[in-house]
């Protein structure tokens, strides 16, 4: 599964990058009016440029902290509303004035008036009415990216929880799973203790001590090439094999191509040990183990049968082990896997998994 820590760096980017933009755009609209007043070479006119779009940037930086801020003067209502009305009369009076003072400074555009007559020259109902509207779409530019930036950063934040809550039920499938295992284990290694079967017993702890070896190196969740999760099952089988004797008999056979893909760890022993469980377990005389696994195409295709009664209540699908294996499928999955289980036509059990196939590289 992705995570979402890539999103979420590039909107916090975007949230401290936005007074630079803003004042980027401030500056190419002042050179710009420079040019159409004269030239940017020309001071009044480049003064004048920078006096006309500076003003809007720094308003329009002013509205990007608030928003950033979490201020609720960028929220729509009709308070806000009036409020920014209110701002945007008294910031367009004060920035014409600023503009009629030019007449007073500048010496090759010097009028000769009363000083409040210049300055209030700039203030007629066309040019009112235009810092109004700049006013008006600056607003309404900000608020709506912010507003796209929040309702991101909140989806992002959904996600992050999700998988972290989805993370949490994979690690409590395992750790259900997995004790689920070792003790069945542990009480068959005592029971060939009190048997007299030392030897056996030793062999059993070998096998489970490779099996435990390769359980603590990984991390959850994980997914380990096929071939891995292949030396599990033979390591499980060898402990099973010393139980039955020769009354189990197992064939495994992977398809080459399959060999390097990706498969959740501890996918197949649980469904392996229920089909020893409550497959072989309850075969009056000799039984049979068959795994086998191929790709086709983008698939990954993995069957395991066993030649025991096939219509056993704990072999039914609704069991710790074909439980687990299915929420897991639908962690790693979701709605790219099937898993179907149940009697075999030619007898048995079969546990049948198609899920993507993912190349270990």
């Amino acid at each position: 599964m992705r995570s979402p820590e890539l999103p979420r760096r590039a909107l916090g980017h975007i949230f401290s990058s936005g007074p630079l933009i803003i004042a980027a755009a401030s500056l190419v609209l002042a050179l710009g009016t420079a040019v159409e007043c004269r030239s940017i070479t020309h001071l009044p006119s480049l003064i004048y440029g920078l006096i006309l779009w500076g003003w809007w940037g720094i308003t329009a930086s002013i509205l990007w902290q608030l928003g950033r801020g979490g201020s609720s003067l960028l929220k729509l209502s009709r308070r806000n509303m009036a409020l920014h009305g209110l701002i945007a009369c008294a910031a367009g009076v004060v920035h014409l004035m600023l503009l009629g003072s030019l007449a007073i400074f500048i010496a090759e555009w010097k009028v000769q008036a009363p000083v409040i007559k210049v300055l209030t020259a700039p203030i007629n109902p066309n040019r009112f009415g235009m810092e109004i509207l700049i006013y008006g779409f600056i607003l309404g530019l900000i608020g709506s990216i912010q507003s796209q930036i929040r309702a991101q950063r909140e989806a992002l934040g959904a996600a992050e929880l999700q998988r972290q809550l989805a993370a949490a039920q994979l690690k409590a499938l395992q750790m259900q799973m997995e004790p689920h295992f070792l003790f069945n284990t542990l009480n068959a290694i005592t029971t060939l203790v009190e048997l007299g079967r030392q030897q056996q017993a030793a062999e059993m702890l070998g096998n489970l001590n490779a099996i435990l070896k390769r359980t603590l190196e990984r991390e959850t969740p994980e997914k380990i090439p096929l071939s891995q999760e292949l030396e599990i099952v033979e390591n499980y089988l060898a402990i099973e094999q010393v139980r039955f004797a020769d009354r189990l008999h197992v064939h495994i056979k992977v398809d080459p191509g399959a060999l390097h893909s990706l498969v959740p760890c501890f996918l197949l022993q649980p469904i392996v040990e229920n089909a020893i469980r409550h497959g072989i377990a309850n075969c009056e005389g000799e039984g049979t183990v068959e795994a086998s696994a191929l790709r086709d195409g983008n698939r990954l295709r993995i069957f395991v049968r066993d030649s025991g009664p096939g219509k056993t209540a704990a072999s039914s699908g609704n069991g710790i082990g074909l439980r687990n294996t299915r929420e897991r499928l639908s962690y790693f999955y979701p709605r790219e896997h099937s898993l179907q289980a149940g009697a075999a036509k030619a007898g048995g059990f079969e546990v049948a998994i198609d899920i993507p196939y993912e190349s270990a590289g």
